[in-house]
């Protein structure tokens, strides 16, 4: 009986190490390294073939692109260790891409200084990168503020309406020579709207409602009711700004989201055939909507009146020119399309001076960036995270896919900027704080689960005393 109680009462063997998953910060700061020189050396390239000397302004956006690569780095090793080490110099790749391809187009008109107002924006961004990830320490904190991010995101999308239209746009606002659009932060802010919304509506969108033919169901008012809205948001965006991209891109990222929660793909289904019913009319009611449909439908028309060619054929002819290797760094003729050259079509003189090939790479590197962001999605447990994850990354796939389609030809032309790539303050830090959000919820999704502690050694069942015995107890 004494040893009996001395293997009971003796101490719990200690728990076993949590299994540590890989960090990988080495990883990132190495690729990080090869992203900032690969910048570098783009401006050198640029400055060599244009001017035939060192460009003078190489040292200062090496220095400032990297110091402020380095602290972005700094915060995610100290506030988020198990990010994914890919999803940073991916972003910071392709801004510096986009630095390189803005510099070169400054040097072909006199006195632009683009490049460094575009460098100034970037590190405005990484600042807000480094905030982001520094004080939101869990991503599920966001669903508290769920109505108050749509009340914000209606506000900033009305807002450029009562302001004078630029390009035949109501998507700026321009104040004291600052131009500032703020449709590009609100999709963030819808993105966690839906994300919070489906996530506590999944069950009633998936099962509930009256069958109609097959698989498709009626759902009831108080369900149907906010997908609706929605829709009439999107379209009225589309009525009020003349935005065509915008529109496609919230609605697109609705249905994205709906088809994630529920998991069926009649919402697919509908959400196409709304968006054609409503692009159609207001393509077809709409004057500088019809006009950018028309120039997509016959983009050679101004060559056959005599006026010379219009901004996408110049962006085809751009892309034809360049071939599978391209024309080279600063050897392109791709400044001819105008004014929308650094923005709109960027990508251009991408396809011109990098050829087949460098686009390829480019448009791989968008690919691997939204992959990591549903690869988190896919990972996280909570309903929330996951619908924000696959948001955020379904943000930058529309907006890749709007962009490259309307300056190849595929769909009609856009407003939109190219992330990262593109001139626009804006555009950049909604980006880089996109980039953020996606380094916190990669984090919750790759950070271990510690060990459950051991259960202690189990005491032997005590044995039943004899009748007499426990009468007299």
């Amino acid at each position: 009986m004494t040893a009996l109680t001395a293997k009971v009462t003796e101490p719990a063997p200690p728990p076993p190490p949590d299994a540590r998953a890989p960090q990988g910060r080495g990883v990132e700061l190495t690729l990080l390294a090869g992203a900032v020189l690969i910048s570098v050396l783009g401006h050198l390239y640029v400055g060599f073939a244009a001017t035939g000397r060192f460009p003078e302004a190489v040292t200062r956006h090496t220095v400032g692109f990297a110091a402020a690569a380095l602290i972005a780095h700094l915060a995610v090793r100290l506030r988020a260790p198990y990010a994914d080490p890919l999803v940073l110099p991916i972003a910071v790749l392709l801004n510096g891409l986009g630095l390189v391809l803005i510099e070169r187009l400054d040097l072909t008109a006199a006195g632009h200084h683009t490049a460094d107002e575009q460098l100034r924006w970037s590190g405005i961004g990484l600042a807000l990168f480094v905030l982001v990830v520094a004080v939101l320490r869990d991503h599920r904190v966001l669903q508290r503020y769920a109505y108050l991010s749509v009340t914000a995101a209606l506000a900033l999308m009305l807002v450029p309406v009562f302001f004078p239209a630029v390009n035949g746009a109501h998507i700026w606002i321009r104040f004291a020579g600052y131009s500032f659009q703020p449709g590009e932060f609100a999709k963030i802010l819808l993105a966690v709207f839906f994300a919070a919304y489906l996530a506590a509506n999944r069950t009633a969108l998936a099962l509930t409602g009256r069958r109609l033919l097959w698989k498709l169901r009626l759902l009831p008012g108080r369900v149907l009711g906010p997908i609706l809205t929605i829709w009439l948001l999107s379209v009225g965006v589309l009525v009020l700004e003349r935005d065509l991209g915008t529109s496609l891109l919230f609605f697109g990222l609705f249905v994205i989201m709906l088809f994630t929660a529920t998991g069926r793909i009649g919402w697919i289904a509908i959400g196409l055939l709304l968006a054609a019913v409503g692009a159609y009319a207001v393509g077809t009611f709409e004057p500088h909507v019809h006009s950018r449909v028309e120039d997509w439908l016959n983009p050679f028309a101004s060559i056959a009146r005599g006026d010379g060619p219009g901004q996408l054929a110049q962006s085809l002819f751009a892309f034809g020119a360049g071939g599978l290797l391209g024309a080279g760094l600063g050897h392109g003729q791709s400044f001819l399309i105008g004014f929308a050259a650094k923005s709109d079509f960027i990508l251009a003189t991408a396809g011109e001076e990098l050829g087949l090939v460098g686009l390829s790479a480019i448009m791989l590197l968008y690919g691997l960036l939204v992959d990591r962001g549903f690869r988190a999605g896919l990972a996280l447990r909570d309903p929330f995270g996951r619908l924000l994850a696959t948001g955020l990354a379904s943000i930058l796939a529309l907006q890749v896919f709007v962009i490259a389609g309307g300056v190849t030809g595929l769909i009609p032309l856009t407003g939109m900027a190219m992330p990262f790539l593109a001139q626009g303050g804006s555009s950049v830090v909604t980006n880089w704080i996109i980039v953020a959000l996606l380094i916190r919820l990669g984090d919750s999704a790759r950070r271990p689960v510690p060990a459950p502690f051991p259960a202690p050694f189990p005491a032997p069942p005590s044995s039943p005393l004899p009748t007499g015995e426990a009468g007299r107890a």
